[in-house]
């Protein structure tokens, strides 16, 4: 999990030292970007996580609860009362508005901490979601080879006959032309051996799905030669 980004919006230095300080003793610390409310535009803090906002003057709570109501960051809203409580709900639905009381910080960074590891989660989920898409394609292009190999098996059939009986003309070609055919037949060969490689690939990983399901594949004992397998 990478550090994640606190921006803490405070117009008195006292609540963003007090906060800091406080959530330096937990396990998990971000990193925090202090800045005082005129600052704040709703872009100012893109790179964060989690913005913060701490007590203000009433002259500056109205235009910061709007900066925030048109960003998309997560934000929780320390008031002093009921009163600036009400008015931020009323002003932004979405925002956490938690009042100053006893024991405020303690639950200040509980709450904040849980927004910080939820956004993870969403973040690792997204993430998941990329790289199974990702899979997906690689398995339908795998299937396709799959379907395709027989086909191309039997190409690479014809032009290894057609190379192996023009060689079997000697004297029918010159040196340049002879050693041209020698590498089409040579090719020829190589690509039949990685066609051959694809359906060995495709009965490993039938077997390791069986197996990763507890199916279990029978043997018998042979006269000939030790067990074999159905």
């Amino acid at each position: 999990m990478k550090q994640p980004n606190v921006l803490v919006i405070a117009d008195h230095g006292d609540f963003a030292q007090s906060l800091m300080s406080r959530w330096h003793s937990e396990r998990i610390v971000p990193a925090f970007t202090v800045m005082n409310s005129e600052v704040y535009n709703g872009q100012t803090g893109k790179s964060c996580e989690l913005v913060i906002v701490g007590p203000m003057e009433d002259a500056r709570f109205i235009p910061l609860l709007d900066a925030l109501g048109g960003s998309t960051h997560p934000a929780i809203v320390v008031v002093e009362n009921a009163a600036c409580a009400s008015v931020a709900q009323g002003r932004c639905g979405r925002l956490m508005v938690l009042r100053q009381h006893e024991g405020w910080e303690d639950l200040l960074i509980l709450l904040a901490s849980e927004c910080l590891r939820r956004l993870d989660m969403a973040e690792r989920a997204r993430r998941a979601e990329e790289i199974a898409s990702s899979f997906a394609d690689q398995a339908t292009l795998g299937r396709y080879m799959l379907d395709m190999r027989h086909g191309l098996n039997n190409a690479l059939t014809s032009v290894l006959g057609n190379a192996e009986l023009l060689l079997m003309e000697p004297g029918a070609f010159s040196d340049e032309v002879r050693d041209q055919l020698l590498t089409i037949r040579s090719m020829s060969l190589r690509m039949n051996e990685i066609i051959a490689r694809f359906s060995s690939i495709e009965a490993e990983l039938t077997f390791a799905k069986r197996e990763s399901k507890g199916e279990v594949i029978p043997f018998v004992r042979s006269s000939a030669a030790g067990w074999n397998s159905f």
